[in-house]
């Protein structure tokens, strides 16, 4: 719907106003076309849909975390716990960032103001784009960090790599939200720039053809294509290696299911952020590559991109609802009623049978007393 008040807003021309737009307005604000529907269709937002979304999501975030806090109570292993402050990080970012967006597209919802004169500076609009690109990679940036750490927990078991404390486990997660926040002042120190998105009620990186904007689309989409790859890359060889454990019937070593249980979890991570956020990365690198219609005003982008920009950003917010899900549902407890021969499963050590008996106690020992 378009918003008209007191003060004209070039950013809303109605029906038989000739397309202008003022150079003279903020930087985060571009033409939009948003003119009433005469079809009496529904709005492709509104107050119902980012409630109901918001509210799922937060719930779904805070009981992962309520689980969580309780499982790292119980947990002994150096590996666990350290995957658990992994999971921790990846749920608090999933919560803060539904808390953060949402807020603010509700507020535009109740009150209908209008940014031209309620941010006239662009201090809002900047700081809910920073917001979408910093939620936004960290969940791809953590999924990467558990793969790598999973990867050497399980085909590396007994190299001091493979043996990451808590407190380097907090280090990486803090230098993830560091990395990911570098990443979204990029238009905050001139490379690309953030703009108010149709239909005017959030804003994000502009898809626009000029040189910094196509620099900054490309950098957010193959570093979250990167960290998807990835993850892909380093799970799949940790479940092919865990696979080989799992049917080595000759092991004596002792039997634990730890491995299993996280490797399940963050499989589903990875599916689920690569189904979420996938065709997102693909459209963003798509659309700042190609070559829009001479037809087009200046900072106006074309109706049906804009759209698809939206049900596509939809999408990929889908994953900060379902990542909890995964923990809650693929815990070593559900996981039991389902595959009730998963306690017979041997440790990854048995892949290494050409280590001395003593090596091996001296391994267990140490697993014991982390």
């Amino acid at each position: 719907m378009c918003l008209v008040n007191t003060v004209e807003s070039s950013l809303c021309p109605t029906m038989g106003v000739e397309k202008t737009f003022s150079s003279s307005v903020a930087s985060c604000f571009r033409y939009i076309n948003v003119t009433k529907s005469v079809d009496n269709q529904k709005p492709i937002t509104s107050l119902w849909f980012s409630t109901i979304f918001s509210i799922i999501g937060l719930s779904s975030n805070l009981f992962a975390f309520c689980v969580l806090i309780s499982t790292s109570r119980k947990t002994h292993s150096r590996s666990r716990s350290s995957f658990l402050i992994f999971l921790g990080g990846l749920v608090v970012t999933d919560f803060m960032g539904l808390l953060v967006t949402g807020i603010i597209v509700m507020f535009y919802h109740i009150t209908q103001f209008d940014w031209k004169i309620l941010d006239q500076n662009c201090y809002l609009c900047n700081f809910f784009g920073l917001s979408m690109v910093f939620y936004g990679q960290c969940p791809l940036l953590l999924g990467a960090s558990m793969a790598t750490e999973r990867f050497f927990g399980i085909t590396k078991p007994f190299s001091r790599s493979a043996n990451i404390s808590k407190k380097r486990a907090y280090l990486i997660v803090v230098f993830v939200w560091f990395f990911a926040f570098f990443l979204a002042l990029f238009p905050v120190m001139g490379i690309g720039s953030y703009t108010l998105q149709y239909p005017k009620s959030w804003c994000f990186l502009t898809l626009l053809q000029d040189p910094k904007n196509r620099a900054f689309g490309l950098i957010f989409s193959l570093v979250g294509i990167f960290s998807v790859c990835l993850s892909f890359i380093l799970n799949t060889v940790s479940v092919v290696t865990l696979c080989k454990v799992c049917h080595d019937r000759e092991s004596v070593q002792r039997r634990r299911n730890s491995e299993v249980e996280m490797m399940v979890q963050l499989v589903g991570i990875m599916i689920i952020a690569s189904i979420c956020w996938f065709p997102l990365l693909i459209f963003i690198v798509q659309t700042v590559l190609q070559q829009h219609k001479n037809e087009l005003m200046e900072k106006e982008i074309p109706r049906n991109t804009e759209k698809l920009l939206l049900i596509f950003l939809r999408v990929a917010t889908w994953n900060q609802i379902l990542d909890p899900w995964v923990y809650i549902l693929f815990r070593r407890a559900v996981l039991k009623r389902i595959y009730p021969s998963l306690n017979s499963r041997p440790s990854v050590v048995s892949l290494y049978p050409t280590l001395t008996i003593s090596l091996r106690r001296n391994c267990r020992c140490e697993s014991i007393n982390n």
